[in-house]
């Protein structure tokens, strides 16, 4: 298994150009936000959905690269609850159609970026890095407040 260094060193790779990264700023979490949206959409029950369930094993992905930066995501991923439980109580369209609505718009960018970049997006070459992704922007954040990872 590759450490967290090695993932995110490998994912920064294809991620050197300025306009790439900072439209992946944007992108990368608008499609977390947006995949759990689709999951939170899927309701099991009259409390639960799908999102909930998913969102563990996430969190042992994300714990078993590195202790720090997981306790980083499942926050940001809590965020993402919230905004999802908002939306849905909130907008007059359906949470999926909005999500379906952001999860498109974010892809285009983030093709866009890479084509600037002149680099295949890296989940092409491991789906993993579609994982690694948002946790390469949360390093970034702990770096620049100085927390260790």
């Amino acid at each position: 298994m590759k450490s967290t260094e090695q993932w995110l060193s490998e994912y920064g790779q294809s991620h050197q150009n300025p306009v790439n990264k900072l439209i992946h700023w944007i992108c990368v979490p608008s499609i977390f936000l947006s995949i759990i949206g689709f999951l939170y959409s899927v309701k099991i029950g009259t409390n639960l959905n799908l999102a909930y369930f998913a969102l563990l094993f996430l969190a042992v992905y994300y714990f078993r690269l590195s202790f720090s930066l997981g306790i980083g995501m499942l926050i940001f991923a809590i965020l993402c609850l919230g905004i999802c439980y908002l939306w849905e109580s909130s907008m007059s369209w359906p949470l999926w159609i909005i999500c379906a609505i952001v999860f498109v718009v974010a892809w285009i960018g983030q093709f866009y970026g890479h084509g600037v970049e002149g680099k295949k997006p890296s989940f092409l070459k491991d789906l993993q890095f579609l994982l690694i992704g948002p946790m390469w922007l949360m390093s970034f954040v702990y770096r620049k407040i100085g927390i260790k990872f």
